[in-house]
């Protein structure tokens, strides 16, 4: 039997406004802010040492900066991220691909080799019923997960796995689901059918590709 984690929100504040300072004697330009931006993130993104980015938004917590909220970026260095981002985007020579059992090719950010499981919707193996972690019904292209490595909400890709209840080849999945007995690279993917016939899956080492 599995055991559902329990689920976490957080809560954001949208369209907030600071008026900052601006830092002397050096230029700076506006940004606004978006959910997923943090210092370190933008220090990269505009080619800015962190520590002055944080020097010329004094009135800013590092640890809650949220969509809407207005920061000063220094420059010149937002001027010229601005003048890359209006170059057109060259593909990566280094980009990594998966080929899909379709002939598509999926850019991965990260391969990881997993040990597999399965799992069907018997109550026997789901304490809350046929659900996933968010409460959807459970089907195909779901898999538990351990949070810690592959983040709830990341796609993937897997291949490697040798089961008649699953698709030849490769399968698209989404890790909507976690167990507490799935811990490290592990992962249990969700097979439709009869407990009996899914407890055929055993265990098997599978490649799981983190899609970007």
């Amino acid at each position: 039997m599995r055991y559902r984690l329990g689920i976490r929100a957080a809560a954001l504040a949208l369209g907030a406004a600071l008026a900052l300072p601006a830092a002397a004697s050096f230029a700076a330009t506006s940004y606004t802010a978006t959910d997923k931006d943090t210092f370190w993130t933008l220090s990269k993104k505009f080619g800015v040492p962190l520590q002055k980015l944080i020097s010329f938004n004094p009135n800013v917590d590092a640890k809650n900066i949220y969509a809407g909220l207005k920061l000063s970026i220094p420059a010149p260095a937002a001027a010229n991220a601005a003048a890359k981002s209006a170059q057109p985007a060259a593909a990566s020579p280094s980009a990594k691909l998966v080929k899909t059992t379709s002939g598509d090719k999926l850019p991965y950010a990260t391969a990881i080799q997993m040990k597999a499981t399965a799992y069907s919707a018997s109550l026997e193996e789901n304490a809350w019923g046929p659900v996933d972690y968010f409460g959807n019904p459970l089907k195909l292209g779901t898999i538990a997960v351990d949070p810690k490595v592959i983040p709830l909400g990341t796609k993937v890709y897997i291949t490697g796995y040798s089961f008649d209840g699953l698709p030849a080849g490769g399968m698209y999945a989404v890790a909507t689901d976690a167990g507490s007995a799935i811990k490290g690279n592990r992962i249990d993917i969700f097979v439709p059918g009869t407990r009996d016939k899914v407890s055929k899956f055993g265990y098997q080492y599978v490649n799981l590709y983190v899609l970007k």
